[in-house]
């Protein structure tokens, strides 16, 4: 049965037997039956079936069951068809692609009888297949899924599309306006790495020790050494040599030395600075002895030269 959508529709089955038979209405495919006021059924009973403003989502086969419960069951099928115009609805009518993108457009049509379908530009020209384009499509009774596949976008591709439907009924077609997208340049950018001085600040390194000070082997400058002691006393040899002998010398001290009182006390204090200084000589590890009284002369000159 072929009507045409959004009339109404009457399917009509009769069955005899002994006892009566019972009528009852399936889909062939086994999807539920529509009904109007979005109302969907498993089954309808009865000989006559009626359809109220038919329309594409109704169309299919449909089967008249009669059973009287004595096997086996007779059924009729019937094949109702639905014509309508084609309909195109598209998700994206504005899309963008850079300059060397892949793109493809995308439409979709229903329409029965079965339309032919095909892709133009602005030129009302048919879009072939090609080292450009490539239209495709895919259909599922009165459903058909089109595209078309451009590759590398140039600029001579943006602007305006129509994927048409066409069949005995009627033509219909809708519109895809491809935009350009400019590429985006990169600007080369360098980084500069400014090196950040590390200051460290001095830390003292100050070490506690209970351990005696280790003497330098260096001798110090006052340090009373056995070879500057000897250089000394060779010097002053050398120099009293040059000068008359002990017993001249010896009067020349007592002239100055006053007679009475002080030629004593003068010899005490010598005395006494002889025994100092052979005392230091000695923690220094030297011998020095002063007998006569000219050498004690010598030990006043030498001390005098070392302080």
């Amino acid at each position: 049965m072929v009507v045409r959508e959004g009339s109404n529709v009457s399917l009509r089955c009769e069955a005899t037997g002994s006892p009566t038979p019972n009528i009852t209405w399936r889909r062939e495919d086994g999807e539920l039956i529509i009904l109007g006021k979005n109302q969907e059924v498993a089954s309808i009973d009865g000989p006559v079936f009626n359809i109220t403003k038919v329309n594409r989502l109704q169309m299919g086969a449909y089967l008249c069951i009669a059973s009287n419960g004595v096997p086996p069951t007779v059924s009729k099928r019937i094949m109702l068809v639905v014509h309508f115009t084609p309909m195109i609805w598209i998700q994206n009518q504005l899309v963008g692609a850079q300059e060397g993108q892949e793109m493809t457009l995308e439409c979709h049509s229903e329409a029965f009888p079965k339309s032919i379908n095909y892709w133009t530009r602005e030129n009302n020209v048919i879009i072939a297949n090609g080292e450009k384009y490539e239209p495709s499509f895919s259909d599922n009774v009165y459903k058909v899924h089109m595209k078309l596949m451009i590759r590398s976008v140039a600029m001579s591709d943006y602007g305006s599309y129509k994927c048409i439907s066409k069949n005995s009924l009627g033509e219909t077609d809708g519109s895809i306006k491809l935009y350009h997208i400019p590429t985006p340049t990169t600007e080369p950018t360098t980084t500069s790495t400014i090196p950040v001085p590390t200051i460290m600040e001095p830390v003292e390194n100050i070490q506690w020790s209970r351990q005696k000070p280790v003497p330098s082997l260096e001798p110090n400058s006052n340090e009373i050494t056995d070879a500057s002691l000897s250089t000394v006393v060779r010097s002053e040899e050398t120099r009293l040599r040059s000068r008359p002998s002990h017993e001249e010398s010896h009067e020349e001290v007592e002239n100055v030395i006053d007679s009475n009182g002080r030629k004593s006390i003068d010899d005490d204090i010598g005395q006494r600075r002889i025994d100092n200084t052979a005392q230091s000589m000695s923690s220094k590890s030297s011998t020095w002895h002063c007998v006569t009284r000219s050498s004690a002369a010598i030990c006043i000159i030498v001390l005098s030269a070392l302080s």
